[in-house]
């Protein structure tokens, strides 16, 4: 697995997209047409009959389904951020000076499933819908005046967007004419979704979601007839799965995956590991003891063992963080403030413990006593089956112990996790940051206070509730910078504060990462041809099925 370098030069190719383009498509509906159904598996547990795919709790979101279903405005692949978007839904685009406005052309000639015409409006109506409704809006984008003019649409945004250019072009479609009669969309479970997308719907049960191919699918034929998406009780069945057969595409982590799911069938099983500015790293609800006081943060930072992360929990396919920004290198490394290039994590209990102490803790033998004089504790959550997370959790659990706190391990359900998450009802938790072509990305991720809502509100971002107003003027210094070189005063200064108050612990460099099997259909992503993301849950799913071939 290698890690790319150039985002410098991945930004300003990133920033070319924003010129207009025209004449690309999905390319290829596939000639070649296959008659075994693509079995597709997460390790999700139980799930509920729920197609929205607003929500990122809805069986649609954890199986990934909804972007088999609905369609981006373009597909961008995130692990490559130096290549060209793709134009789908959107046959081109523009954006102005300063990315605060933007001009979609719709692609003409697409039908949603229902055979009603897709038209600008339906573009115009799925951002309007965002807007109106802040829960749907889990990109937190500023928008402004949406208005429509034949088959363009033009989307205002309040603040520069330059950073935000993969969100807007990920963003799925969703037809008005069926969306406008739901009385509450963020509660709906949409259970006849219509899309664009390749696939349909055909039956939703416990054991299996089937959707068979969409017959007047306006990018062409698609290889695989049907597709088949179960969720496995954790990583250790989906594993079998995916090791024999029973299932040919899916992610979860496989420790010695090389002997324990490539070598069980060599012909046929592979696995794509492409990495950029993605991390782990672990939320911590700074809104509730114990960390809502920073020294408790700086010094379980000051102890966590991020090599063993890498090398015991992760069995070093995430690659180890090194950089004290918590910026992944090398693929970070141009971005890094000079102040901090040569700084490097390293574990120092001794550091922790005083840190603690010159803070008004004390400590009764081994045991670490709060300023109330109670024992200072805290759970640390991520879903029962997650092998990876769940012993990086332990990790971290004995970590916390040598700088005397008790901190205990509980795995829920996914759904439970997730929930949790979104309303503020955890204390640590291990998750994962999205991976854009600068840090911002990520950062803004873990805790722009720009994302903060209250406990009990659900959160898209900065789960841990930070507030800091220094560090809200800087996030929107940066999306506002009109050049590099302001971009890069606000990233400094955005650095400092990630490393003087500790709003959540990086962790890992984290690569997109999918497994998949060649014994039917052939044309997966790879490093050689690394043309899309290729977990099956993000937007990238529809042009991955439609270069899919039957295999000969």
């Amino acid at each position: 697995m290698k890690i790319k370098k150039g985002l410098i030069a991945a930004a300003v190719a990133i920033a070319a997209v924003g010129l207009t383009l025209s004449g690309c498509s999905s390319s290829s509906g596939s000639s070649s047409s296959g008659s075994h159904a693509l079995t597709i598996g997460m390790p999700n547990g139980p799930q509920t009959n729920n197609s929205n795919p607003f929500l990122n709790t809805s069986a649609a979101s954890s199986l990934g389904y909804r972007f088999a279903i609905y369609e981006p405005l373009a597909e961008v692949n995130d692990t490559r951020p130096a290549n060209k978007a793709v134009p789908w839904l959107a046959k081109s685009w523009k954006w102005n000076q300063d990315y605060t406005q933007l001009t979609i052309t719709a692609r003409d000639g697409v039908k949603w499933s229902d055979g009603k015409p897709f038209t600008a409006k339906d573009i115009a109506y799925s951002l309007e819908l965002r807007k109106k409704n802040a829960a749907l809006n889990t990109e937190g984008l500023p928008y402004g005046d949406i208005t429509t003019s034949g088959d363009t649409v033009t989307v205002d945004f309040t603040t520069g967007q330059y950073v935000n250019q993969i969100k807007v072009l990920q963003l799925f479609i969703v037809p008005e004419h069926i969306w406008k009669n739901i009385s509450d969309p963020t509660k709906d479970a949409n259970k006849n979704p219509v899309g664009t997308g390749p696939y349909v719907l055909k039956s939703w049960t416990t054991q299996a979601v089937t959707l068979d191919a969409n017959p007047d699918y306006w990018g062409g034929k698609l290889a695989a007839p049907q597709l088949r998406y179960t969720s496995y009780s954790g990583n250790d069945t989906l594993t079998t799965a995916l090791s024999t057969g029973a299932a040919q595409w899916g992610w979860t982590f496989i420790a010695d995956y090389q002997n324990v799911y490539i070598n069980k069938d060599k012909a046929h099983n592979q696995a794509f590991f492409p990495a950029g500015l993605g991390i782990d790293y672990l939320a911590l609800n700074t809104q509730k003891a114990p960390f809502n006081d920073v020294a408790v943060r700086e010094a379980l930072n000051s102890v966590v063992d991020r090599a063993k992360e890498s090398k015991v929990a992760e069995s070093g396919i995430f690659p180890e963080l090194k950089n004290v920004t918590g910026i992944p290198t090398p693929a970070g490394s141009s971005f890094i403030a000079d102040a901090y290039k040569d700084k490097t994590f390293k574990v120092d209990v001794t550091t922790a413990k005083k840190t603690l102490t010159d803070a008004g803790y004390t400590y009764k033998g081994s045991t670490l006593i709060g300023k109330d004089g109670q024992p200072v504790t805290f759970t640390l959550i991520d879903p029962a089956g997650w092998n990876d997370y769940d012993s990086g959790l332990t990790l971290i659990a004995a970590s916390a112990k040598s700088i005397g706190i008790d901190a205990k391990v509980d795995t829920p359900t996914a759904d439970s996790w997730t929930d949790s998450l979104n309303t503020g009802d955890f204390q640590a938790a291990l998750h994962w940051t999205n991976a854009g072509v600068t840090p911002w990305e990520m950062y803004s991720d873990m805790f722009d206070p720009a994302y903060y809502v209250p406990a009990g509100q659900t959160a898209v971002w900065n789960y841990g509730r930070y507030q800091n107003d220094d560090a809200k003027a800087l996030f929107k210094e940066y999306t506002d910078a009109t050049d590099d070189a302001g971009r890069a005063k606000a990233l400094d200064g955005l650095q400092k504060i990630y490393l003087d108050e500790v709003p959540t612990i990086a962790m890992d460099a984290r690569p997109a990462g999918a497994e998949f099997s060649s014994k039917y259909y052939t044309g997966w992503p790879s490093e050689s041809n690394a043309y899309a993301n290729p977990q099956p849950t993000v937007p990238n799913v529809a042009l991955i099925l439609t270069k899919l071939k039957a295999a000969k």
